[in-house]
């Protein structure tokens, strides 16, 4: 029985040690900033990471948010707070490969073991030809009304194309 839990445990282990690599594919951490001091266990901390917009290349978007160390921060299972905040950039030459939704997810992120998932929405501002981008967080019951908003004008010689 003893074998049994502790190949089960092993396996959930696993599972979630892969799930919190899959969600952190699309990230490239730029730095980290310790708020809170543990002696044992990993600091609570903030974290500034980069995503490139999937479907808009030459725009990368800078989340900062908070990351709760500890022994459940380090084992992936503890809730991190919802506070967030995004300021996105043209960072090369803006290219859509293919016409945008007028609002779509670029970024879905869990930001707790099954509950909270961490968002970026792109919006398009079709009359001021520009991309607007909001982060905020979302929960199975309840979200939170935190939210960080940022925009890209793109040059009106590129105009957005949409759907």
């Amino acid at each position: 029985m003893r074998k049994i839990l502790s190949a089960c445990v092993f396996s959930l282990f696993a599972m979630l040690s892969l799930m919190l690599c899959l969600n952190h594919a699309a990230a490239q951490q730029i730095g980290e900033v310790s708020t809170v001091f543990k002696l044992l266990s990993p600091n609570d901390k903030i974290v500034v990471e980069a995503y490139d917009d999937p479907k808009v290349a030459g725009v990368t978007c800078y989340v900062s948010r908070a990351k709760t160390g500890g022994y459940k921060g380090a084992l992936g299972l503890a809730e991190d707070k919802a506070e967030a905040s995004i300021a996105c950039r043209q960072t090369g030459p803006i290219r859509f490969a293919k016409p945008l939704e007028a609002q779509e997810d670029v970024l879905t992120e869990r930001i707790s073991l099954v509950f909270k998932k961490l968002r970026v929405v792109r919006m398009v501002d079709k009359p001021r030809n520009t991309l607007v981008y909001l982060t905020y967080s979302d929960r199975l019951i309840e979200g939170s009304p935190q939210n960080s908003v940022t925009a890209v004008p793109v040059d009106r010689t590129n105009v957005i194309p949409l759907k």
